[in-house]
């Protein structure tokens, strides 16, 4: 009755042996059949407990090695060493490969040379076929051969020795191409699983006791499932990277509007990612822009510019000095036509273009291939259009120069990146344009808003002008009405008072007064009117004289002294000791200090004190005078006055105090000052003593009315 014991949790297969191997030297091919459910070992003498010990320590290494090197490339040379120490072999074979991928990794273990050998990231696809659909074996079935020599001709594992043959390194150390006698194999490949291959070798015949065909078997199951966890890691950090590369194209299409920094940063990306030796972005201008649309119908005259390109670091190109990883720009150019390979990619665009063997293009006078591609007899190359709705923008190439096969990941994520590439040499150009077409209808908009602006300008000064004019009209009308209207109800009443019997003696000379003042009033408003008008028109003319104008000053000043004594208000005058003439009009002179006098009489607070100073200068050559008449009384606003010299315009202080007035004095002190080339200014500030304002009018005349000032 057979015994059976269950190996550690840490070791996991479905196989259950149920006979064991022959121990005759006879050579043949052994096969064991397998039933599925708990893995249980058919004990024999060579199965103790120490050697389940030791395999369990085997997985616990081999854990620690997936570990300690995340790399599949890097892991397998391990395993495969560890592997021939703990059976104890001479020499040990470990393949690995995934569903998905065209190659296979393969790692020897030589004992003789006591190194592990690497013979190449993937091994040709055809290998793989070799070794994977073979009918000789069911999948998972062991494969025991104690003496290669004894092997039939014919023998279905002959066909096992020769696969081994073929994959063995030709830089191992040793003294026959193949020097080994005996070979244990175990196959797995199950659903979901990873594909792998593990063989053990002696130098020497040898009957594989069935303790270590169960143990390989366990064994493999585990490296298969640790090789295929490393795998699927390394998978996803690739994709990991790849989905970065596009999301930084990505941000920088986004942020950037220099299109060299994402033609580089998409070529170093991309390259970078692949690890390829060399990279190229190319860009096609076409000399007729109507043949862009026409992509897969025939060649166009159309230039290639290298845009950007890029080495990988410690690769030297054979072409130019680069050395280093780098990414630039180039001036290289040529005509499509002049390169078969950018002709193909052209006439199949938006498809990829794989070329695994670059004998394709090489070698053929017919077919020329354009120098900046570099194409060794070895490279692999990798071109991918850049398309827009049917237009062929450029090409994204990436070359290898060692053999490789391009996965589908791979050739995504470069179709991806020359998408990207593709939307933002569009995105750019069609913002170039928009923002040429944009200045340009804004400088249009800008030369039609200037018009506008002074079109607006002039018809707003215009109506400024009217509403002013309307302004001093309705100004004009209401004080010429109140001006004539109250002189002739005052004059009404005098002639109805003087009709009424009974009227005489001092009361009838009183009403006469009345009507004399009233009638003066009326003529004076009526001349100033007539004066203004005149000297606007220029229609005055000038009495030139020599005067004296401190007497001139004196005998104007003399006919306030009743007014001013009424008022309480006292006259400092500051006049020169000397006497000062000057060349002038005597009557315009006489009615300026009068309007002013009388103005200043007028507006002053009673008790206060009426300043006239007058000085000579000379400013610019020119002898001048200087009159400066000061009052304290109300304050004229700040905002108010700019106007105060303007016709029938009267401070608001004025008005609501009905300071008696036509708004017509300082009006005609402006225009006669104007007439005797003179200028006249006003200020208003607050007194620091007293809640009055002090009011300053400064007159400027030239000695010689001749002279401008």
């Amino acid at each position: 009755m057979q015994k059976t014991q269950k190996v550690p949790s840490t070791i996991s297969s479905d196989r259950i042996y149920s006979q064991t191997p022959p121990t005759t030297e006879a050579t043949f091919l052994y096969s064991v059949p397998h039933t599925t459910g708990a893995m249980s070992v058919r004990e024999t003498p060579t199965l103790s407990i120490q050697s389940q010990v030791d395999l369990t320590g085997l997985v616990k290494q081999l854990n620690q090695i997936t570990v300690a090197i995340p790399e599949p490339d890097l892991a397998i040379p391990r395993v495969a060493a560890l592997l021939g120490e703990a059976f104890q072999v001479d020499g040990c074979l470990v393949m690995f490969s995934t569903p998905t991928q065209v190659g296979v990794r393969t790692a020897w273990w030589i004992a003789e040379t006591g190194r592990s050998l690497l013979s190449s990231p993937f091994i040709p696809a055809v290998t793989q076929t070799n070794w994977v659909n073979t009918d000789r074996l069911d999948n998972g079935t062991p494969t025991i051969i104690p003496d290669v020599q004894a092997l039939p001709s014919n023998s279905g594992a002959r066909c096992c020795v020769q696969e081994l043959a073929d994959l063995w390194p030709s830089d191992a150390t040793s003294t026959h191409s193949f020097p080994y006698r005996s070979v244990l194999e175990v196959r797995v490949q199950l659903p979901g699983m990873p594909l792998g291959r593990i063989s053990l070798l002696r130098s020497r015949p040898y009957s594989w006791p069935a303790c270590q065909v169960e143990q390989l078997e366990i064994i493999a199951q585990q490296v298969m499932t640790l090789l295929s966890h490393l795998n699927l890691q390394q998978q996803l950090k690739q994709q990991a990277t790849y989905q970065g590369v596009v999301k930084q194209l990505a941000i920088a299409i986004r942020n950037s509007s220099n299109l060299s920094e994402v033609f580089q940063l998409a070529i170093n990306g991309v390259a970078t990612a692949l690890g390829v030796s060399h990279g190229l972005l190319l860009r096609l201008k076409y000399w007729d822009p109507l043949f862009r649309n026409k992509a897969g119908e025939q060649i166009p005259k159309a230039q290639v510019t290298v845009t950007c390109e890029w080495f990988k670091e410690g690769y030297e190109s054979p072409s130019s000095s680069f050395l280093g990883s780098m990414a630039g720009t180039s001036n290289q150019s040529f005509w499509l036509s002049e390169c078969t390979l950018c002709q193909y990619a052209f006439l199949h665009s938006p498809k990829s273009m794989v070329i695994n063997s670059a004998q394709q293009i090489l070698g053929h006078d017919s077919s020329p291939t354009a120098t900046v591609f570099q194409v060794g007899e070895r490279d692999t190359l990798l071109v991918a259009p850049l398309e827009s709705q049917g237009t062929v923008l450029g090409f994204l190439v990436l070359r290898d120069d060692q053999p490789r096969s391009w996965q589908p990941e791979d050739i995504e994520l470069v179709e991806l990146m020359s998408a990207q590439v593709s939307t933002a040499i569009i995105q750019t150009e069609t913002l170039r344009q928009v923002q040429s077409l944009v200045e340009k209808r804004t400088a249009e908009l800008k030369q039609s808003l200037a018009v506008q602006a002074k079109l607006y300008e002039r018809t707003r000064n215009q109506l400024e002008q009217l509403r002013h004019l309307n302004q001093l009209k309705d100004e004009f009308l209401d004080t010429v009405s109140h001006e004539l209207r109250t002189p002739l109800t005052s004059m009404a009443l005098a002639i109805r008072m003087l009709r009424q019997t009974g009227t005489e003696g001092d009361r009838g000379a009183r009403y006469l007064d009345i009507l004399e003042q009233q009638c003066a009033q009326e003529t004076n408003l009526i001349n100033d009117l007539l004066t203004l008008r005149e000297l606007e028109s220029k229609q005055t003319t000038l009495q030139l004289e020599e005067l004296n104008l401190v007497d001139l000053v004196t005998e104007v000043t003399a006919s306030f002294e009743s007014s001013w004594a009424g008022k309480g208000l006292k006259l400092d005058l500051e006049i020169p000791r000397d006497p000062l003439s000057l060349w002038s009009d005597r009557e315009s002179l006489t009615r300026i200090l009068v309007e002013l006098l009388t103005n200043a009489t007028r507006y002053s607070e009673p008790q206060t004190c009426i300043r006239l100073a007058i000085s000579p200068r000379q400013e610019d050559a020119i002898n001048q005078i200087v009159l400066t008449l000061t009052n304290q009384g109300a304050a004229i606003p700040p905002e108010e006055l700019p106007y105060i010299f303007d016709r029938f315009r009267r401070c608001h202080s004025a008005v609501q105090n009905a300071v008696p007035g036509t708004g017509l004095g300082l009006a005609l002190v402006k225009s006669l000052t104007q007439h005797l080339n003179g200028t006249i200014s006003a200020s208003s500030a607050p007194t620091e003593q007293s809640s009055a304002w002090t009011t300053c009018f400064t007159l400027v005349l030239p000695q010689a009315v001749g002279s401008s000032i």
